[in-house]
């Protein structure tokens, strides 16, 4: 009555362990697109006007000292160093948590008849999109939380006329 059942021994023991080990719980950070470079001026806007008929030289010297750091908007979790690291894998740029803008600075540019040059001088930073995800312990991923974070990039002077 029995004889077409077959029974097979386990070729190998049980475990007590599981198949996958679990996560560490941390929050990620994925840079998914970037812009341009903002500028964030240190000290006052100087400006020159040429009253003349001819073109004129125009000289800015930076009057102050100031570090410019990440600027961030949306839900940021992540923490800078993760955001960083982020960005520059993605797109091939180097940028900081912050960089100083130094006192003494000095440009010299040309200044057209009957217009104004002005001058900044500051932090560029690098404007770029992504998100933060929790990782929980059993691997899964929370709600992506999307963030826009501006991130030093190179120092130097922003000028523009009118």
């Amino acid at each position: 009555m029995y004889s077409n059942l077959s029974l097979t021994a386990p070729t190998s023991k049980p475990s007590d362990k599981p198949n996958a080990q679990p996560c560490e719980p941390h929050w990620s950070y994925y840079a998914t697109s970037k812009s341009k470079d903002y500028h964030k001026g240190v000290g006052a806007e100087q400006a020159n006007y040429n009253g003349t008929s001819r073109t004129a030289r125009s000289t800015f010297v930076s009057e102050v000292t100031a570090s410019v750091g990440i600027a961030v908007t949306g839900e940021f979790k992540a923490g800078a160093d993760i955001a960083i690291a982020s960005i520059e894998q993605k797109f091939s740029v180097n940028v900081s948590a912050s960089l100083t803008a130094k006192l003494g600075n000095t440009i010299s540019v040309d200044t057209p008849a009957r217009k104004t040059t002005f001058a900044r001088y500051g932090v560029y930073r690098l404007k770029s999109y992504g998100y933060n995800q929790y990782t929980y312990v059993n691997c899964t991923k929370g709600v992506k939380k999307n963030v826009t974070i501006y991130t030093p990039h190179r120092i130097g002077w922003a000028i523009w006329e009118k």
